[in-house]
């Protein structure tokens, strides 16, 4: 394996959609999911990373080392099948084997980790070393279900019954923009119980990030792109300043407050680099 990142980073990652859904809300009727004493857009973490997944399993189709473990269609046992070739399951040193295996050759499991304790080919547990947040939007959104229509049957009885149309539905929010946090810990990435991720991943999870949306689309999804990458590089493992502290320089005002925004130039993202901590390098990505 390549040698594992030695700095820590974290980083802001702004999107927006236009009239689509960035995240339906099963429980919703899947609904673009909103904060109910706010009335801000959401979208999960879980979201934000199979998109991340997606593209690093089309980029690399899906072959180690950036195989993809939690993929659409797959059974989790079957993926973890590989590792215990040779191996007698239910021993703990072919538990450690079969994680070893797991992180060398699935990005996603070096990446955000997994949960692999099953009783079948149990590969343990692992802590990721890149973990998200929820995104939030920056103004109010307001869910609206449109009516559609279409003119062909699903099955020959309903086509018995007559009429000309069978409804649907579909949800959108006419402009949203999302702001989400990261961080990446070297201490998961490196040591004995560490996924081994590297620089190279790293490169990789900033390429997804800044382009993922571009392999996402849909009739569902609108329009959305990753508008901003910012990421704060520490020149060490543990970190120079607290991440908070780093993300309160990055701020995004609406031009208008009184105006409801639809596009991106409604608002101006400042990124405030006076009086940066020592050891703390600014990238702007995307």
């Amino acid at each position: 394996m390549t040698t594992p990142i030695q700095n820590r980073h974290d980083f802001v990652l702004l999107f927006d959609v236009k009239d689509g859904n960035p995240n339906g809300d099963p429980d919703a009727g899947n609904l673009p999911r909103v904060d109910p004493e706010t009335g801000h857009g959401l979208v999960t973490d879980v979201a934000l990373k199979r998109k991340v997944r997606n593209y690093v399993g089309i980029k690399h189709e899906d072959a180690p080392p950036n195989a993809i473990y939690v993929r659409e269609g797959s059974v989790l046992q079957i993926q973890r099948a590989d590792a215990y070739k040779g191996l007698k399951e239910g021993e703990k040193a072919s538990e450690e084997t079969a994680r070893r295996f797991m992180c060398e050759n699935f990005f996603d499991v070096r990446a955000f980790g997994a949960v692999m304790s099953t009783k079948k080919f149990n590969a343990g547990q692992v802590r990721g070393p890149v973990q998200m947040t929820f995104a939030r939007s920056e103004n109010r959104v307001l869910p609206v279900d449109h009516t559609i229509t279409r003119v062909a049957r699903e099955t020959e009885a309903r086509a018995a019954e007559g009429g000309r149309t069978e409804m649907g539905g579909k949800a959108t929010v006419a402009y949203g923009l999302y702001r989400a946090h990261g961080f990446v810990s070297p201490h998961l990435a490196d040591g004995a119980n560490g996924t081994g991720f590297s620089d190279g991943d790293l490169s990789l999870l900033w390429e997804a990030l800044g382009t993922m949306f571009d392999f996402d689309r849909s009739a569902a999804r609108g329009l959305m792109a990753t508008r901003r990458l910012i990421v704060f590089r520490h020149d060490g493992r543990l970190g120079n300043a607290p991440a908070h502290k780093l993300f309160e320089r990055i701020t995004v005002e609406q031009n208008d407050p009184k105006e409801t925004p639809r596009a991106f130039t409604d608002f101006t993202v400042t990124l405030d680099r006076a009086d940066l901590p020592a050891g703390i390098e600014v990238l702007e990505l995307v």
